[in-house]
């Protein structure tokens, strides 16, 4: 370096002296300037005479020229060992205490590599770069450092709390009620029950601290331009993805099979079903939402290194939840799973262009996979359940017996089950168009259609269980009546039509006129004039006359029909018609025939029985009697022994 020292002092003593000596040439030319202009007619002359002068001024400009460069050359190469120095203590130092000075180092070294690497002319240039090289080796291992340490510090599991308060009112845990794990934060169903005006609004969680994205950013863009992007992909996995992990877990979200689940009571599954639905919501909408957006601003300035991270951060916390979903679409079917099947298929369904957003990149495409089968299969297990259910109406063989002939709880079960159906309507629709390009609305009719009629099927076949033909009659009028009533209270209604409402109405009556010919008809022919003797004309009028009718028929008759009634009475209040309007109405119906052809009776042969001995061991009711006591029946009271 003192060599060079000397040299330079040289050159800027030889550089004063040219300096000295073109001050003393120019004065000379000024003066011949003057005696050219005032000896014109000598001009060419001159000329001749001052051309050596005038080249030897140009070529003393140029060797001015050249020290300039040559010095201000110099003072840059001097100007890069300055930097040199200050960025060599800056790194030394580390990037901890002062990162943005140690970024500024690092841009530093590269600008000084980039100087000598373009002034090879220089011979220490060669020295230079590899020893800036070696710095900057160094630096950059420090900053991979400082990266993973500060994202790992930032790196931690968000509280399930903090993902349910940027959820949408309506879909957060209720006060009071335990949050996560669990519990069945979020019914299944819940979305088509309860339906809300209020906007849905989602808030993505702050995952990482706005002030350190610019820091991992910057960190993230100098090892990129060292061409470490395989290191900075590793740690940004080893910290995201074990992050995102740890949240799910925290909230509930398990990596269950198959067996798993086939182990499970039902109330269990359903309650985990729903929780998977809402944590599927939270997940894409607000975990991997964030996460995509994190990921955004840290690798801004390189896309594929951005999806890789993206990729292989969220790819192990998809799969878990996927998981969770092909476990269910593949166990056993039931018909109970059909609804909570529609759920799944219609979280599926919605999220879906949210995922192809966010996992849009190629490397997220065995992701976008899984989802997609994952649908397709959710949809499929659904169709075949709504087969198995059907079938299953049909085939119901429960040997829970009716006694009272009410409405039986496979009627119930199904007539739910279909209402059920309509709350899905839109989504069995979307279901319907991914194996058939059909009218959904039209499918949707034909199959309940068919479970209708499965139902009636084996109502029929249920109520030749009972021994009594009144109680068949009875328990079919009951049933229909039950069916028909509630289609017409629902949607169902638009789906089967008015003529199929009219059609079962008419079946209900026709029940009901076979109950009561089966059960009246007997002891309506006691009370027939009919048999009486000569005077009987068949008629109930008035005024008919008595003549020749024997005491003792008339007696038989009036114990016939007491015996007839009591017992009807004693069995029939233990039936029960559930609909308080067909019970009274069939109550009326069948007062409607007995009481005026009893009180017929009893105003015509009452007469002969009255003028005996102890009438009332005959004429046991009065029609007020009879008319109260018709007011029992269908009541469903408790049975004193089984009997059917």
């Amino acid at each position: 370096m003192g060599a060079y020292n000397a040299a330079i002092e040289t050159l800027s003593e030889r550089a004063a002296l040219m300096r000295e000596s073109m001050q003393k040439t120019q004065a000379i030319t000024d003066n011949m300037v003057v005696i050219l202009g005032s000896f014109d007619q000598r001009l060419s002359a001159l000329e001749t005479a001052m051309r050596p002068t005038q080249l030897k001024t140009h070529s003393i400009r140029r060797a001015h020229e050249n020290i300039d460069k040559t010095l201000k050359s110099a003072e840059a190469i001097l100007r890069q060992f300055d930097l040199s120095r200050q960025a060599e203590a800056k790194i030394l130092r580390g990037p901890h205490e002062d990162l943005e000075s140690y970024l500024e180092a690092v841009d530093q070294l590269r600008s000084i590599v980039k100087f000598f690497s373009g002034n090879k002319g220089f011979k220490s240039s060669i020295g230079v770069i590899n020893q800036a090289n070696n710095l900057l080796g160094k630096a950059i291992f420090k900053l991979e450092e400082e990266f993973r340490q500060l994202l790992t510090s930032y790196s931690k599991p968000v509280e399930p709390d903090r993902l349910f308060d940027c959820l949408p009112n309506s879909m957060r845990p209720s006060a009071g009620s335990p949050r996560g794990g669990e519990t069945n934060v979020m019914k299944p169903s819940a979305d088509h029950q309860n339906k809300s005006v209020e906007p849905v609004v989602y808030r993505l969680p702050v995952l990482i601290p706005a002030r350190i994205l610019p820091l991992l950013h910057d960190m993230a863009l100098q090892m990129i331009q060292a061409g470490h992007q395989q290191q900075l992909l590793i740690i940004y996995k080893e910290a995201r993805s074990l992050a995102v992990e740890q949240t799910l877990r925290k909230l509930g979200v398990e990596r269950l099979g198959k067996e798993d689940v086939q182990k499970m009571q039902w109330e269990v599954l359903e309650a985990k079903i729903g929780n998977w639905i809402h944590f599927m919501r939270i997940a894409v909408k607000l975990l991997f939402a964030g996460e995509k957006k994190v990921c955004d601003e840290i690798f801004e300035d390189n896309d594929t290194l951005r999806d890789q991270c993206f990729a292989e951060v969220t790819a192990n916390s998809v799969a878990m939840l996927l998981s969770f979903g092909e476990a269910i679409a593949k166990s056993k079917r039931s018909p109970e799973k059909l609804f909570v099947l529609l759920d799944m298929y219609e979280i599926m369904r919605e999220l879906k262009s949210e995922m192809d957003i966010i996992f849009g990149s190629k490397y997220c495409g065995e992701m976008r996979e899984a989802s997609v089968v994952l649908t397709k299969r959710l949809a499929q297990t659904a169709q075949e359940t709504f087969g198995d259910f059907e079938e299953a109406v049909e085939k119901d063989a429960t040997k829970t017996a009716v006694l009272d002939g009410t409405v039986h709880p496979l009627t119930s079960y199904v007539i739910n089950y279909v209402k059920f159906l309509f709350d899905y309507q839109s989504t069995l629709n979307q279901l319907f168009k991914e194996f058939d390009d059909g009218d959904a609305e039209e499918q949707l009719g034909a199959i309940t259609t068919r479970i209708m009629q499965a139902l009636q099927s084996n109502l029929d076949g249920k109520s030749k269980q009972y021994k009594d033909p009144a109680l068949t009659q009875l328990f079919l009028m009951n049933n229909i009546h039950y069916i028909v009533r509630s289609v017409r209270r629902s949607e169902a209604k638009d789906l089967l039509g008015d003529d199929w409402v009219q059609i079962h109405r008419r079946v209900v009556q026709q029940h009901a006129n076979q109950y009561k010919r089966i059960s009246w008809s007997k002891i309506l022919q006691c009370l027939s004039t009919q048999g009486l003797g000569p005077g009987g004309s068949g008629s109930f009028g008035d005024g008919g006359s008595t003549t020749g009718v024997s005491r003792a028929t008339v007696k038989d008759r009036f114990k016939t029909f007491n015996m007839l009634f009591e017992e009807i009475h004693q069995r029939q209040s233990q039936w029960t018609v559930p609909d308080s309007e067909l019970r009274e109405s069939l109550r009326l119906a069948v007062a409607e025939v007995l009481l005026p052809a009893y009180r017929s009776f009893l105003r015509r042969f009452g007469p002969l029985i009255e003028g005996g001995k102890n009438p009332s061991k005959y004429i046991r009711y009065s029609p007020e009697d009879l008319e109260r006591m018709l007011a029992e029946f269908f009541d469903g009271k408790t049975f004193n022994e089984p009997r059917r």
